[in-house]
Order: structure tokens, then C-alpha cells, then sequence
């Protein structure tokens, strides 16, 4: 049968963050956390959408520990300051998942900062999100989950157009960020083992799911739509099964540091999370080591380094 939310262990006492949570995967987790104790705060831009979300939470789980901040991953000094109320607010943060995602826009858009919007909401966003909460983290030896995709094999990091500048392709962009997001997520746990930050990085991807992401994205008119919705209804999940690797990766007191899981299907497209394939592009030291580089360049946001002796 595999893993369900069933077997999630018991949260009680467990603070989490999650990003994009008022619908879809973002959704689905918060509702499973909140099944299992945890207190779940909900980030999204849309305060409709959150009173919407945690009212539907609270119909299923009567007494869910749920609250709302607004958080807008489109500019890095609303980040900024969503991270300083939280760590004003709270002296520990055991859970954060990156869920929130721009899926494959037509047009070439920017983030408030002047980023492509893929690059700049999927890894830039996160990448000094995770940054800014890190105190908390370490102060409760948390997990982060970054969530990645099946696109990221097709993805290729191109350090001379990151921005997509010269050209933009709504695939490529899309792939590069979620490779951006498995490779950010890997080298998160390097660097904690190395500097001393006491978190566990983790990523998962939902495989092929009916989500809020592939709804809002290009090919939702005429016969791309309905050749997308077909498709996905027929080798596809939904977003509660979607949601399933990265609660997991999440919960799960077996999971190794640095692992990516995903459902155990043909082509990972759906099933029960397993760990899942990582590209060789993903896994380069190298590649690493320049893409985090650039993204503290970008974002303004600098990790600490923490010496193990000390």
C-alpha cells in the first residue's frame, strides 16, 4: 500500500512553516500537519484564500493549531521582513517547506526585484527565506523541504542568462528553477554538516498532480488544456497524493539528510514516496558552489558560517 498520512507521527508540539499554502500541494500538507498536532502557519499573498483555507481545514480538523501571514516570494524585503516578524515572534521553527511555485508563465514576467519570475520566486525567494528563518531552524534542529519537480532533469542552470534575458523559453525557465531548487536543497545539507547549523535539507517532488500550479499555468485554454487535463487524469494523481513525498521527507523519522523523494510510479509519476532520482547536473559540487554564490550576490542575503570547533 505504501506510505499514507496515516503514518505521519504524531506532531503535537511541531511549528511549521509553509509556503504557497492556500491551495494545492501547499494545501494538502497544511491540512495533513494539522491532522497530525502541529501548529501550521500558512503563508500565501491572498487573504481570501487563507480565511478560505483554514476554514476548510477547521471543517475537517475542528481544533487545527492554524494561523496566516502574508508572504509575497515576488520581493525579497517582503521576505525579509516576513522572517523578522516570525523570528520577533518565536524562539523555534521545526518545519519550513518551500512549496510555493510559478509554473511555466508564456510571457517573460519579473519579480519585484527584477528577477525572472521562476528563477527569482521558485530559488531566489526561497534560498533567502531559508536564510533569514535559520536561527529558528538550528534553535529547533529543524528540517527544511524545498520542493523540486520531474522538470529538473530537464533543466540546465545557464549562469550567462539566469534572468533569461536574451531568451525565454516558459519550459526552460521552469526547469532551470526547479533544478536551481533540488540543487539549493542538496547543497543546504552540505553546508549545514560543514558550518554547524544542526538542520536536515530535504526535497521531494509530487510527480505528475493535479495542482493549483499546473492550473494557473499556459496551456489551460483550448486544446493544450484539455490535452494537459487528460493527460493528468490519466497517468496523474491528485494534490493530497501529490503532497505525500514531500510529508515525508517532512515527517518521516527514517529519512537520510540530502535525499530527494518522490512517488515510486512509472516515471515517478505517482504512488507512494520512495527516493527518487537526482540528475547528474544536480549533484555537481561545482555547479553548487556558483549557484549559491550568484544567489547570495542576488538576493543580498548571506548564509552564517559557523565554525564546528567553536
Amino acid at each position: 500500500m505504501g506510505w499514507k498520512t496515516k503514518d505521519i507521527p504524531d506532531q503535537t508540539g511541531k511549528r511549521a512553516v509553509i509556503t504557497g499554502a492556500t491551495g494545492g500541494l501547499g494545501y494538502e500538507t497544511a491540512l495533513a500537519l494539522s491532522r497530525a498536532g502541529a501548529e501550521v502557519i500558512l503563508t500565501g499573498r491572498s487573504q481570501k484564500k487563507a480565511d478560505d483555507a483554514m476554514a476548510r481545514i477547521r471543517a475537517e480538523v475542528p481544533d487545527a493549531n492554524i494561523a496566516y501571514r502574508s508572504l509575497d516570494l515576488g520581493a525579497i524585503a517582503n521576505v525579509t521582513a516576513f522572517a523578522e516578524s516570525m523570528v520577533a515572534d518565536f524562539d523555534r521553527l521545526d518545519l519550513l517547506i518551500n512549496n510555493a511555485g510559478v509554473m511555466m508563465p508564456p510571457e517573460r514576467q519579473t519579480t519585484e526585484d527584477g528577477f525572472e519570475l521562476q528563477f527569482g520566486t521558485n530559488h531566489l525567494a526561497h534560498f533567502a527565506l531559508t536564510a533569514a528563518l535559520l536561527p529558528l531552524l538550528s534553535a529547533a534542529n529543524g528540517r527544511v523541504v524545498t520542493v523540486s519537480s520531474l522538470a529538473h532533469r530537464f533543466g540546465h542552470l545557464d549562469f550567462d542568462d539566469l534572468q533569461a534575458t536574451e531568451n525565454y523559453s516558459p519550459s526552460r525557465a521552469y526547469g532551470q528553477s526547479k533544478l536551481a531548487n533540488l540543487v539549493f536543497a542538496i547543497e543546504l545539507q552540505s553546508r549545514s554538516d560543514t558550518s554547524g547549523w544542526g538542520i536536515t535539507s530535504l526535497a521531494a517532488h509530487p510527480g505528475m498532480s493535479s495542482t493549483d500550479l499546473v492550473a494557473n499555468g499556459p496551456g489551460t485554454e483550448g486544446v493544450m488544456g484539455a490535452v494537459s487535463g487528460v493527460f493528468i487524469k490519466l497517468l496523474g494523481q491528485s494534490s493530497a497524493a501529490g503532497a505525500l513525498p514531500q510529508l515525508y521527507a517532512a515527517t518521516n523519522p527514517t529519512v537520510k539528510p540530502g535525499e530527494y523523494y518522490g512517488p515510486n510510479g512509472l516515471f515517478e509519476m505517482r504512488g507512494a514516496p520512495k527516493a527518487a532520482r537526482i540528475s547528474s547536473a544536480a549533484k555537481d559540487p561545482t555547479t553548487a558552489m556558483r549557484l549559491w554564490q550568484i544567489s547570495e550576490q542576488l538576493t543580498d542575503v548571506h548564509y552564517p558560517v559557523v565554525s564546528l570547533d567553536a
